[in-house]
């Protein structure tokens, strides 16, 4: 018997009002499967995969959840984290992600990647990494 602790990760968790919308806004921008949802909790996954097969997002129900600021300001909600994709095709992914729910955010400081708000206010950035997608190293969904 193996008695080596194990730690793997098994999702990242925003928190939002509410949770099986916030997925679904996922689910379709990825292409993911949502194999669980319930009033507090949802998740959102790689397709074909039982949950927990690979990391996922889930979604905390947080009904005092404020939505943060950015760029950054003094006094305003700051971001704790953020979701990077990275994309074959940025221009294309701004557009499904604009149809899907997302807002492109006003400022932006590269050519190569986009800043973009989920339907909660999340920030999060589509990278530009066409060559990524040829590498035999990158397995994620």
């Amino acid at each position: 018997m193996d008695n080596e602790l194990k730690i793997k990760m098994y999702a990242l968790t925003l928190d939002c009002p509410d949770p099986y919308a916030l997925a679904q806004f996922y689910a379709e921008l990825l292409g993911w499967d949502i194999p669980f949802h319930d009033n507090d909790w949802a998740c959102a996954g790689a397709p074909g995969a039982n949950q927990g097969a690979y990391p996922g997002i889930t979604f905390q129900r947080n009904p005092a959840y404020i939505p943060p600021v950015w760029p950054e300001e003094p006094g305003a909600q700051q971001q704790m984290a953020h979701l990077d994709f990275a994309v074959n095709d940025l221009e294309e992914a701004v557009q499904r992600a604009v149809r899907c729910g997302a807002v492109v955010a006003k400022d932006q400081f590269s050519e190569d990647w986009r800043v973009m708000f989920d339907p909660a206010g999340h920030p999060f950035c589509l990278c530009s990494m066409p060559s990524l997608f040829e590498s035999p190293s990158f397995a994620l969904l």
